[in-house]
């Protein structure tokens, strides 16, 4: 289990600030998801905190720790990362390519502990029956099914999701994210995810962190992070939201200044 704890990062793109002084926490068993507009520093988030490029200002912990202070194998053992865009070779199976998931523990040989485990995880999600077919041979939902199972394949003790369900039809994104969502819970990980879509956060997530030009704007429980006001601030949308007992919905009424499309298209 990892508690990651951020303080006061930033980061730019040379004289260009993209991150901007963000502080927050997350711990295991949770799912936090990043929101915001387009152009608002998300993805470059996600990869400070993968390690994918390194703060210009501040600290990323894991339970404590520096980062700066641990090797990269240590901190690939412990984070795993799934981008966007994400290609799967179509030449491997997909036994191979979450296979490919324990790459930090592969060495010449490939040990009995490699393969039990990834036969236990395509077993978990269901994926077993897959196991011999090849990449190219699946549907975008099997594929990013796949993509989650090598990242889980790590066992790591933080992951982070960019887009899981992006282009994919309502009944995949609700299965994929009820998957990460049980996984989270059962494993303790913590998971961050980044999402378009207002109503699918507000749905999955414990804990909103919205970002706008660079900056937390706010962060919390859904209840109270999507409000009208945030909405108008940081959307430029006017929009109604019911809530009941489980859920948050949000429902757009007009424009202000920026289109509807940042809402997401299930409502």
């Amino acid at each position: 289990m990892v508690e990651l704890g951020v303080r006061d990062v930033s980061f730019g793109y040379g004289s260009e600030v993209v991150i901007k002084n963000v502080t927050l926490n997350a711990f295991p068993g949770k799912m936090v998801a990043i929101i915001g507009p387009n152009g608002s520093g998300k993805t470059t988030l996600l990869k400070l905190l993968a390690n994918i490029i390194k703060p210009s200002t501040g600290k990323i912990m894991f339970d404590g720790v520096d980062i700066r202070r641990m090797d990269k194998d240590e901190i690939t053992k412990i984070v795993s990362y799934s981008p966007q865009e994400n290609v799967i070779p179509g030449i491997l199976t997909v036994y191979e390519v979450v296979l490919l998931g324990r790459i930090p523990y592969l060495s010449w040989r490939i040990s009995r502990d490699d393969l039990e485990i990834t036969k236990n995880v395509l077993e978990e999600l269901g994926l077993e029956i897959y196991a011999r077919k090849y990449a190219n041979q699946l549907s975008g939902g099997e594929r990013q099914m796949i993509l989650i199972a090598q990242a889980l394949v790590r066992e790591p003790k933080l992951l982070l999701l960019d887009e899981p369900v992006s282009n994919l039809d309502i009944r995949n994104q609700l299965e994929i994210l009820d998957l990460i969502k049980r996984i989270t819970r059962q494993k303790e990980i913590t998971t961050i995810t980044v999402l378009h879509d207002l109503n699918l956060a507000a749905r999955y997530a414990d804990k909103l962190v919205v970002l706008n030009r660079g900056s937390i704007y706010t962060c919390g429980e859904p209840e109270a992070v999507l409000t009208p006001d945030m909405l108008s601030s940081v959307y430029g949308v006017e929009a109604k939201i019911n809530r009941n007992n489980r859920f948050v919905q949000i429902i757009p009424i007009r424009p202000l200044n920026r289109g509807v499309e940042a809402l997401g298209q299930n409502f």
